[in-house]
């Protein structure tokens, strides 16, 4: 039987933890729907969606961590639609739902960059940004750019969109997950032979082509994954409750 917590203990915990107050960001941090005031079961995942929260209630679970929550700046206000049958799902089963979405990039070692930078084997050097987003590191061998795209392909299950860069392989290089393909030129400031993200826009081919940098888009889903499934699998570990990464099939 996986121990309880009081939700507040658990919620003190993650803000220490992930230092929210750190980032100007672009919704709330922590808790964002409050539900029942005990935590036995956390359910982890990428986006709050309305698939994500059925599988919680399937698993009776108690709290929703996500790195996509609800409430981002500039979205429309009225609870109607979508956002009210989500918002009810939540309310009637007394869920809970917590979301970081900077701090999760950011942190050293359980954020997404951390960990997806653990997933390809590469070698953390420094933060990417001084506020700690993104990574610069570097392989443990030298890889043609052909062979690191494969190497993606096959932790991710999805082939990444690559742009050439030039005939070089790939030893130095940066990374941040999701939506950060405009990072591209502060990457080859640091001299990177190739930058990974999640997302590419039209721009970011002639980028990367002039610059002179590999450019992989991942998957902004593919990216994310593995920093709510390791903050998830922090509050098991630290308090006991019960924790199940569940991932919602999204090819963007």
């Amino acid at each position: 039987m996986p121990a309880a917590i009081d939700r507040d203990t658990l919620l003190d915990a993650l803000d220490r933890e992930l230092e929210p107050g750190r980032f100007e960001d672009y919704c709330p941090n922590g808790l964002q729907v409050e539900g029942r005031p005990e935590i036995r079961h956390v359910v982890s995942g990428v986006t709050a969606s309305h698939a994500l929260i059925r599988a919680a209630i399937e698993q009776q679970a108690d709290l929703i961590l996500v790195h996509h929550g609800y409430f981002w700046r500039g979205e429309p206000q009225p609870v109607v639609g979508m956002k009210r049958q989500r918002l009810q799902a939540l309310l009637q089963h007394e869920i809970n739902l917590v979301a970081y979405h900077l701090p999760l990039d950011a942190h050293p070692e359980l954020g997404n960059n951390a960990q997806l930078g653990l997933e390809l084997g590469l070698v953390q050097e420094g933060p990417l940004r001084p506020d700690g987003i993104g990574l610069i590191g570097r392989l443990p061998e030298v890889c043609p750019a052909e062979q690191f795209a494969a190497r993606i392909g096959t932790v991710l299950g999805r082939q990444p969109t690559w742009v050439q860069g030039g005939p070089h392989p790939v030893r130095r290089l940066a990374w941040c997950t999701g939506g950060a393909q405009s990072m591209l030129t502060t990457a080859a400031r640091h001299g990177v032979d190739a930058f990974i993200s999640g997302e590419i826009s039209e721009q970011t081919t002639h980028e990367a082509r002039e610059l002179g940098v590999h450019y992989f888009a991942a998957g902004h889903h593919a990216t994310e994954r593995y920093g709510p499934r390791a903050l998830g699998a922090w509050c098991a570990e630290h308090f006991g409750v019960g924790h199940c990464f569940v991932d919602i099939p999204n090819p963007a």
